[in-house]
């Protein structure tokens, strides 16, 4: 029966007299929160650990690939880079950092396979390594059958270079998929063989510009049958929108309605061009929109209005997208960001910071299927993050509100402890269940031992970079 002694609880006491807190937690829950019987020496602020509703466990940031400043159209395709890594070591390396930075739930909406184990070998690897560090994780693999290289035929992007070169994206991009039926089932499959209390799994369509109508209406059904969540991009770019008003003249999102996937079992990652109607439409639905502020800014997509998302009623959930602002996978840094870009203007608040945080919190946890709401509570999860007070305060000059310096100052240097499902799984910035460096050093050997394979990708793709960038400029450049 582990006790968090003399904990500051947000909204309790003040910063003259701040109220102190012992947290009992039996098993996997919070047993009791009571005044604490012996005030500490140090001071720690408990918050709910955070909720990151839409990352791709991407094992080493991009930018160390030379994809930084691009936006998604190129960035996506120049990813082609990569090697193939060790899928655990790939979901350790990602998991670990996001960990360290207080999320104790993690969707993982993976993009691609390692190979050549099969789909199901690769999400047991991934399985083990959120087992082995011991945070929630939320898998989705990705379901595509349309538009692998651009939003079109290929040979509007394609059709002027030279033979070799479209012969070798076409080949690292467009090769065969198993049918919509078999894309379903390989989910089911790894759902029967992963699913578990801290391990869930979702149908990952990558995006309505990726998957037809009728792989959208089957996994609608699926969803509906089997009560499995879905996550989706949609409109994250603003040739997204161009293209989904050319191919959805009634809206894409009023399309997502037709097709059955518009509930409250669907996520939407990023919606930064969704239109206030949209918006309306996703709230009354009781769907979640993912927000991914950093990611939004690295890739050039924008700022989505996540502020009238908010006055629209929609469930906002936050996200790191693997793509935090220092590209450290921060999610108190995200947390603030989000709340400077969104929050409100002036004296014209939009959203509280204690609104801001409980409720990208919880509804993260609902778009990932974890369980509870998100609260320090008795009879809640004991997911619960520590973050150190003394760090926090580093003037020490008056007496200030936690929050104040949560949201001007935080971030994962002042984590000191996070506790997933009662069980500590960090300790003074560094992870209980594995080695963190060493699985990230042991991941850059692999990646560096295995560029060379890549030397024919990088000749063709300085060849074919300008040709894609054309493409989106002068066929869906204007919304």
């Amino acid at each position: 029966m582990p006790i968090l002694p003399s904990v500051t609880l947000l909204g309790h006491g003040t910063p003259d007299a701040p109220a102190l807190f012992d947290i009992t937690v039996t098993g996997e829950t919070i047993s009791a929160i009571a005044p604490a019987k012996d005030p500490a020496a140090s001071r720690m602020l408990a918050i709910p650990a955070f909720a990151n509703a839409h990352d791709h466990a991407r094992p080493i940031s991009p930018t160390s690939f030379g994809a930084a400043g691009k936006p998604l159209e190129t960035w996506i395709l120049s990813l082609g880079v990569m090697p193939a890594a060790d899928p655990y070591l790939a979901a350790a390396a990602a998991f670990g950092r996001a960990t360290l930075s207080g999320c104790g739930s993690i969707m993982a909406h993976i993009t691609r396979l390692h190979g050549p184990m099969s789909a199901l070998d690769e999400a047991k690897a991934v399985a083990r390594a959120a087992k082995d560090l011991g945070t929630r994780v939320t898998f989705a693999l990705f379901m595509r059958d349309r538009n692998p290289i651009v939003y079109g035929p290929n040979d509007d992007a394609l059709g002027g270079l030279p033979a070799d070169v479209r012969a070798e994206m076409e080949s690292t991009f467009d090769r065969p998929m198993p049918s919509i039926a078999e894309q379903i089932a390989r989910v089911d499959a790894i759902a029967d063989a992963c699913q578990s209390p801290m391990f869930s799994v979702q149908y990952g369509p990558s995006g309505v510009q990726w998957c037809s109508d009728k792989m959208l209406e089957a996994i609608a059904d699926a969803s509906a049958r089997t009560g499995r969540r879905v996550h989706i991009h949609l409109l994250e770019t603003m040739y997204q929108r161009a293209w989904a008003d050319k191919a959805y003249p009634q809206g894409v999102v009023k399309h997502l309605k037709d097709v059955g996937l518009l509930s409250p079992r669907l996520a939407l990652a990023h919606c930064v061009y969704a239109r206030p109607d949209e918006l309306e439409m996703i709230a009354e639905a009781g769907t979640t929109i993912v927000t991914n502020a950093s990611s939004n800014l690295h890739l050039r997509s924008g700022i989505a209005p996540i502020s009238a998302a908010i006055k629209s009623g929609c469930r906002v959930a936050m996200g790191l997208d693997g793509s935090a602002f220092d590209e450290d996978d921060d999610a108190l840094r995200e947390l603030r960001l989000g709340h400077f870009l969104h929050g409100g203007w002036g004296f014209n608040e939009v959203i509280s910071r204690e609104d801001f945080l409980s409720n990208t919190i919880a509804n993260g946890r609902f778009a990932n299927g974890a369980p509870g709401s998100g609260k320090i509570a008795v009879g809640e999860p004991a997911d619960i993050l520590l973050l150190d007070l003394n760090k926090l305060d580093r003037d020490a000059i008056m007496p200030v509100e936690p929050i104040d310096y949560l949201f001007a100052r935080s971030n994962a240097s002042h984590v000191s402890q996070l506790y997933v499902a009662g069980k500590l799984i960090v300790d003074q910035g560094r992870l209980t269940g594995i080695d963190h460096d060493a699985v990230q050093n042991e991941l850059r050997a692999e990646y560096r031992s295995k560029m060379g394979q890549k030397k024919g990708f990088l000749k063709a793709w300085h060849s074919c970079e300008p040709a894609i960038a054309a493409f989106y400029r002068d066929r869906l450049g204007c919304c």
